[in-house]
């Protein structure tokens, strides 16, 4: 039996337990809170100045198109954007580490402006490098909306994550539908055909900049970063996880850029118009985003790598619909199945990504991320219009050569899929004999 003095010693030691597992408890709940505040304030980013990105990949080839003596360039103006991504992408993933996700957000906000600006200019005097250089500061904008989908995963608890990036992402719906409308009203609003998109675009960026003046940042986990060593970035790279994730990121962004280039050139080549371009876009663009509703729950229910097979899959039906002809119904379905693809494959890389690194890593591996996969889309985008114009002599031979194209990218993602799940598989194996 226990003394008094012990009895009351061990009732101390209880309560002051309880007390500190309360306020553990407490710290994740309103953790979750506040992550959920920061990410309505990124869905409203998302969905305003985001509109910019479907309006100018349903132009950006098109403009090329019309400026460009070599119409094997016509989509240079996109990849410029995807290379301007992938340049700052590393640097602003430092800024933000040091000073703030808010103060990079403005910085990308104020490059989408001076790039729609740039690029307004070049259309006005018919200037193909003007543009293109316009183009290149567009994208300091890409790369910032990019780090939407980890700022909202800063400091929240393991199972509201997944959900975070997909409702954040889930803000792009708006931006599908906002996007291509404002494309419609305002492509031939002034004489030089798409200058009033461009002006368009500036206002987005300026009005919309004004949102991040709502998002709040919480305290660095400066005791983690501190106590936990960094790995250096070749040890990160050789990480299976991390280095699967990325693969993984990097085909199905790239892929999703490949097609989604050429589309507009395509349908218009097709003889269809830029308003039927703009609905074949917008309907991808929805379904890119529309899913986000539920593939946090699909991920933390089933696991991210089963979701990004899922994606895989549905990429791979997407080339076959393709394939198959172009009609108006093919433009539909292939780009449709795109979006899915999209959203399953990168919502589930980010999120296996987000799991296989510490916190003091953040930074670093989010750079290394967003360079590779941005790199991977600028090559993308550059192949798709030499795909599509220079491959064949006709508009069919083309759109055939760029769908092709896709199916060794899927395979290595799949490849790289199986070979973490036997790793994982042996190392389980493993742990489980030492038992």
């Amino acid at each position: 039996m226990l003394k008094p003095r012990a009895a009351w010693s061990l009732g101390k030691l209880l309560r002051s337990l309880y007390r500190k597992i309360n306020t553990v408890e407490m710290q994740i709940v309103r953790s979750d809170e506040f992550a959920k505040r920061n990410v309505l304030v990124l869905i409203m980013a998302q969905a305003t100045i985001g509109s910019q990105m479907p309006m100018i990949f349903i132009l950006g080839g098109l403009a090329g198109q019309s400026l460009s003596t070599n119409i094997c360039f016509a989509t240079l103006p996109i990849t410029m954007i995807v290379l301007g991504s992938m340049v700052t992408a590393p640097l602003l993933s430092r800024i933000m580490q040091r000073y703030g996700r808010k103060i990079g957000f403005f910085i990308g906000a104020f490059g989408g402006a001076l790039g729609a600006l740039v690029g307004s200019v070049g259309l006005y005097v018919g200037s193909f490098g003007v543009f293109l250089f316009g183009s290149l500061l567009t994208g300091v904008y890409m790369s910032a909306q990019g780090f939407y989908r980890f700022a909202a995963i800063d400091n929240v608890s393991e199972a509201f994550r997944p959900k975070a990036i997909s409702y954040v992402l889930a803000g792009g719906l708006l931006a599908a539908i906002i996007g291509p409308q404002l494309v419609k009203v305002t492509a031939y609003a002034l004489a030089v055909p798409y200058l009033a998109t461009y002006l368009t675009v500036i206002g987005l960026n300026i009005g919309g900049s004004f949102i991040f003046l709502l998002l709040k940042t919480g305290k660095k986990q400066e005791m983690a970063e501190s106590i936990l060593p960094m790995r250096s970035r070749k040890e990160l790279l050789l990480d299976p996880k991390i280095a699967v994730s990325m693969i993984c990121g990097m085909v199905s962004y790239s892929l999703m850029n490949l097609m989604m280039t050429s589309t507009p050139l395509a349908v218009v080549g097709c003889g269809y118009g830029e308003n039927r371009a703009a609905d074949v876009v917008s309907s991808h663009v929805l379904a890119m985003f529309l899913p986000s509703f539920i593939t946090g729950l699909l991920i933390t229910r089933f696991g991210a790598e089963k979701i990004i097979s899922v994606g895989l899959v549905f990429l791979g039906i997407s080339c076959c619909s393709a394939l198959s002809g172009v009609a108006v119904p093919n433009f539909f379905v292939a780009l449709i199945l795109l979006g899915l693809g999209w959203n399953f494959g990168f919502i589930g890389a980010t999120t296996m990504l987000a799991e296989a690194y510490q916190p003091n890593e953040r930074g670093r591996v989010q750079g290394i991320n967003d360079l590779l996969v941005f790199g991977s889309v600028t090559v993308a985008s550059f192949a798709s219009g030499g795909l599509m114009n220079c491959s064949g002599g006709s508009v069919l031979s083309g759109w055939i050569s760029v769908n092709l194209a896709m199916i060794p990218l899927i395979l290595i993602a799949v490849i790289a899929l199986v070979w973490l799940s036997r790793n994982s598989n042996k190392k389980t194996s493993a742990t489980t004999g030492q038992l």
